[in-house]
């Protein structure tokens, strides 16, 4: 059925044109999960546009469009990915393929594609529910930009930047405190808002523009579209992530305390889990854009692998956290595969489609749908109710629902006993079916065996499945007369002979 409908949207967007736009329904960021694409190393669908592609030279295009992610659509649907966060599609200066050297904010950037690309990728994600973000660079231009040499914008530019990344240096940085700045700046935003039918932005290196002009712009837009995404990448620090959330109209912030806790903890075996929690609630509980791998350096997977961990335990482990507690689950391409790389120039080359692990890919889909499936996962107060060692167990409540969620981090089978739940229930468990009883203290104790998690619901205790046992006896037993009435049938046939 989903293919079907598919089909006709697609019928009617090449029968009426780029006019028609299917809109994608608008939820709280909590409930989405969202994919970062790095555009040009994503994946290539128009080999028509490799003039400028030399895959052998790290810093050169190497052949992602637009196109491509179209043709991945499906497989991001599949493992529930509800926004992609595009990288900035604005036309670069030469080698520009991570978008942030803008010579021209009105174009796009020919390796990638075209507007009516870029509005074939919007349609078709929403016909799938998923939303489409763009990254929008406002701290950054190329030093190449003409306003470098316009006498007439000599204030607009505050400096060459100060390199800390390698893309960084060739830019030179806007003077976001320049009204006219900031007038330009917003006025490009509200075109792109009006050329296509994005969902919505996510400004990068908001930690360096002024809190001034962040409030502004994020207004603007708001006031514009109130439904229009808002979301906030961090280049240095999240320091200020206080005052951005509580005097802009940003919706979330990248959560880089976080990144860097669960990034350690999971990379081996037999660090608390509780550590995480304890960031978290030292944080004034921040929650925000919840990742584990970014395009900048090591990946998550060679990190983890390099201390001799398996890529399923790992990844089963670190992403149960991610999309049970506050936040919005953010993952980075490739991690379904999942992808290595040591630095950033192995992180940030082409996803290599033809690899992967299919159990993996299968407990994002187990993992993501749980999540959609009950509210209170998304939306839920957070607490941890006890820890054994590298093992913790933590709640999630909203109303009259409850869910608890166990992570075993240690190289042993461990258990924490859970009091406060009423007499005569039962845990329920959804990744591995483990079912949890009452005991003779009154508690509950819930065991895992080593490197595993299970996220269980509440209901009470059906006790043994009498009817189920005597049906499975019952042909059971007429099995057994079968193979003994069949051996007797055979021994007379063998004596009649």
């Amino acid at each position: 059925m989903k293919k079907v409908l598919v089909f006709v949207f697609m019928i009617i967007f090449l029968l009426v044109g780029n006019e028609t736009v299917v809109f994608a329904e608008k939820q709280p960021i909590h409930e989405e999960v969202i994919y970062n694409i790095l555009i040009d190393r994503y994946n290539n669908g128009d080999y028509e546009r490799d003039d400028q592609v030399d895959i052998e030279n790290p810093i050169s295009y190497h052949g992602g469009d637009l196109q491509g992610i179209i043709a991945k659509l499906d497989d991001l649907e599949e493992i529930g990915v509800t926004i992609i966060s595009l990288s900035p599609i604005m036309e670069n200066a030469e080698n520009g393929f991570h978008g942030f050297w803008i010579e021209d904010f009105y174009s796009i950037e020919e390796q990638f594609g075209t507007i009516d690309d870029l509005n074939q990728l919007i349609n078709e994600a929403h016909v799938r529910d998923i939303k489409v973000v763009l990254e929008f660079v406002t701290n950054y231009v190329a030093s190449s930009h003409s306003f470098s040499e316009d006498p007439e914008k000599e204030e607009w530019i505050v400096e060459s930047s100060e390199a800390t990344t390698e893309w960084m240096e060739n830019t030179s940085k806007l003077n976001l405190d320049n009204p006219e700045v900031a007038a330009y700046l917003i006025e490009v935003a509200k075109y792109w808002m009006k050329e296509t039918k994005l969902d919505g932005f996510k400004l990068q290196a908001v930690d360096q523009a002024p809190l001034d002009f962040v409030e502004q712009f994020t207004t603007e837009i708001k006031e514009l579209r109130p439904d229009f995404y808002l979301l906030g990448d961090i280049l240095e620090t999240d320091e200020n992530i206080d005052q951005l959330m509580t005097e802009t109209k940003l919706d979330a912030v990248e959560n880089q305390l976080l990144y860097e806790s669960m990034s350690d903890v999971f990379a081996k075996p037999d660090q608390s889990v509780e550590t995480i929690y304890n960031t978290w609630e030292n944080s004034d509980k921040q929650d925000g854009l919840l990742y584990i791998d970014n395009f900048k350096g090591e990946r998550f997977t060679q990190k983890f692998a390099n201390n001799g961990r398996n890529a399923l335990t790992a990844w089963s482990l670190a992403l149960t956290y991610i999309y049970t507690s506050p936040g919005t689950p953010t993952i980075l391409q490739g991690t379904e595969l999942p992808m290595y790389g040591g630095n950033a120039e192995e992180s940030q080359r082409l996803v290599p489609f033809n690899s992967g692990d299919s159990e993996l890919k299968e407990f994002h889909k187990r993992i993501s749908s749980l999540r959609s499936r009950f509210p209170v996962l998304q939306h839920g107060d957070f607490a941890l109710v006890g820890s054994s060692d590298s093992m913790s167990v933590f709640k999630r409540t909203l109303e009259d629902e409850t869910m608890y969620i166990a992570i075993n981090n240690g190289s042993e089978s461990a258990y924490v006993d859970i009091a406060e739940i009423d007499s005569g229930m039962q845990l329920k468990g959804y990744l591995g079916d483990n079912l949890v009883r009452e005991n003779e203290n009154g508690e509950y104790r819930v065991g895992l065996a080593r490197e595993t998690a299970e996220v269980y619901s509440i209901g009470p205790d059906t006790g043994i499945n009498w009817a189920f046992i005597s049906f499975v006896g019952i042909i059971f037993l007429l099995f057994v007369v079968g193979v003994i009435y069949l051996s007797r049938k055979g021994k007379k046939n063998e004596k009649t002979k």
